[in-house]
């Protein structure tokens, strides 16, 4: 049953569906809905027409429209039914447009080259053949909220857990279209606008995923960076107060966690009036109509001026970052994450959390060799920061001002256990490089999901905690692993036990695996048996799974500069033949050299970061 407040907030087109708050919206196209054959479903305002794959037994519905094109007068709205349409029996063979794009600050300003459409909207299933009341997965795209699409196809995941659970990609609204934010905008519309595209996707998950054979009352949401950031705003949701309406478990890779600023912050205000004057709505109109306001002006402006605007506000920001992102509304999202979920105040019942082994690299500009160069750089990402809250910084990341060669430090992945630490050494980066790296990663990536398996240790509630550290384990580099196609670096029985770690969550709410997974059938491989029962993530006993791989023969790659975008410099990954499983339960808190102590202190700053 879902809560007043969420009905309200999903916007006017549901108020006739929804004239009390127990009727879930698109609630009376359901009641005429049905699945006619195993490739067509008739969803009451469009049927659709899907495909069927014999060698893997998946049947795939691409293309499916969720909500209303959120165009014209619905820009920066909150999105709506689709209209009716049963004129004809729509083919989902192909994958709905991609939504704009914008790109993250560079120093080239390099734009994404995705024209994109703003009537983008859509999502696409993957249903084992003859499904029934399966446990449904619920895939969210990362992208710095600017970028992306929902392209992921689904099929070799469900594979690998035997054809056990349904598959869905969703989009939503990037860049400024989807959170652009402001005074203006949220008395006029919605800020926030891509998180309740999301949302309105999961109430379609709710109305219609019977009709592929999907359980609704089992659901699992995932993402991956700005996906798993997505999971974690839904995470908190209203408050945490949605219990299980919509999901009952969520898996959080690598959860983004920029700094998230009130919707009418001098920062998000004035990315609002950057966009307007690039797109030809300034804020002050002495060269213009005076009766129209800003947002009456954007209204009206073409798709093409708009994703210019976009793109150029986003790449005008702090390297590495994007101009347009999640903000604080009150209602939706009521504080920032870290509160959140310090306070518990979470939705669903089970958590799988993790992330990568190198998170801040391709984020970090790639130019700091000395400790004043890592202090101004902190200076300009942490711009709140007093010299008092910079020392306390240097304190919990602390390395040494002597040159790397006199260090004694070459380029190599850490063990997370003895000998030098993230915070000194990657395969990417050493001494005041990696410093930043390190204090990048772990505030941006790393330490949001501590927070998220912590805040799920209460109320009949799990949370469960892992690291991907497969050398050279930057940030991404999990998705192709338990997604397909398994890179060169993986071994199929390590890309086996991941996907057998996620499915057996998405199933049973658990991530526990056999030990002969864990080791692997071909590897003879060296995991912990305790992964049989993976221990539940607490403050007093805050164990993880360390998920990696040994053997294999070394191979030289080519990395690329994170600043310049070019090749610059190397490192050493394993291939196989001969890669085993390396799987281990480790202490998280005192991985890495005490990295849960650095998350408390990014908690005890989180109101000035903020976060």
């Amino acid at each position: 049953m879902l809560p007043l407040t969420l009905l309200f907030f999903a916007a006017t087109a549901f108020q006739s569906i929804a004239a009390s708050p127990h009727v879930k919206p698109y609630e009376k196209w359901k009641r005429q809905s049905s699945a006619t054959n195993a490739t067509r479903v008739d969803l009451g305002y469009e049927v659709y027409e899907g495909s069927s794959n014999a060698s893997t037994g998946v049947n795939s519905f691409k293309g499916i429209r969720f909500a209303a094109p959120p165009t014209g007068p619905l820009r920066w709205q909150a999105p709506q039914s689709p209209e009716v349409n049963r004129s004809s029996v729509i083919r989902a063979t192909e994958l709905g447009p991609t939504c704009p794009q914008s790109s993250r600050a560079t120093p080239d300003a390099q734009t994404s080259g995705i024209t994109g459409d703003e009537d983008c909207l859509f999502l696409s299933v993957y249903a084992p053949q003859n499904a029934t009341n399966l446990p449904v997965l619920v895939w969210i795209h990362g992208g710095g909220y600017g970028q992306g699409s929902g392209s992921q196809d689904l099929s070799d995941i469900i594979n690998a857990n035997d054809n056990s659970f349904v598959g869905v990609a969703i989009q939503y609204r990037l860049g400024a279209f989807g959170f652009l934010a402001s005074d203006e905008v949220h008395r006029n519309g919605v800020v926030n606008a891509g998180i309740l595209d999301q949302h309105f996707a999961l109430q379609w998950v709710q109305a219609y995923i019977e009709l592929f054979g999907g359980d609704p009352d089992q659901v699992t949401i995932s993402g991956e960076s700005a996906g798993a950031g997505s999971v974690m705003l839904l995470d908190i949701a209203y408050g945490g107060t949605l219990g299980t309406s919509l999901f009952v478990n969520s898996i959080t890779a690598s959860p983004y966690l920029p700094q998230q600023w009130h919707y009418k912050d001098w920062i998000p205000s004035q990315s609002y009036y950057a966009f307007a004057v690039a797109a030809n709505c300034p804020p002050i109109w002495a060269y213009g109509n005076s009766s129209q306001t800003i947002f009456q002006c954007l209204i009206s402006q073409n798709t093409e001026t708009l994703q210019n605007a976009s793109e150029l506000v986003s790449q005008s920001g702090t390297f590495g970052t994007w101009a347009f992102l999640p903000v604080t509304d009150d209602v939706f999202i009521q504080s920032t994450p870290s509160q959140a979920l310090v306070e518990r105040k979470v939705n669903g019942l089970n958590q799988l959390s993790g992330n990568n082994a190198q998170e801040g690299d391709i984020f970090t500009t790639q130019n700091i060799t000395t400790e004043n160069d890592l202090i101004a750089w902190v200076r300009l990402v942490f711009p709140l920061f007093t010299d008092d809250d910079i020392a306390k910084l240097l304190y919990y990341y602390p390395s040494s001002n002597v040159s790397v060669s006199s260090e004694g430090l070459t380029e190599f992945a850490t063990n997370g256990l003895t000998g030098p630490t993230i915070v000194n050494v990657s395969q990417t980066a050493t001494g005041q490089q990696q410093r930043a790296q390190a204090i990048y990663g772990e505030t941006t990536f790393v330490c949001p999901s501590y927070w998220l398996a912590e805040a799920y240790n209460s109320n009949g509630r799990t949370g469960y905690k892992y690291q991907y550290s497969v050398p050279v384990a930057l940030h991404g580099t999990d998705v192709s692993v338990y997604f397909g196609p398994t890179p060169d670096n993986v071994g199929p029985d390590f890309a086996l036990a991941f996907q057998r770690i996620w499915g057996n969550f998405v199933t049973t709410g658990n991530p526990s695996i056999s030990s002969a997974v864990a080791s692997g059938a071909n590897s003879n491989g060296t995991s912990d048996s305790r992964l049989e029962e993976w221990p539940v993530y607490s403050l007093w006993d805050p164990r993880m799974a360390n998920l990696n791989q040994t053997g294999g023969s070394p191979e030289t790659v080519d990395l690329l500069n994170a600043t310049s975008g070019v090749v610059d410099g190397n490192t050493t990954v394993y291939v196989g033949p001969g890669l085993r499983n390396d799987i281990s339960i480790v202490d998280a808190y005192e991985w890495e050299g005490g990295r849960g102590k650095r998350c408390d202190f990014w908690l005890s700053v989180a109101r000035i970061v903020p976060e």
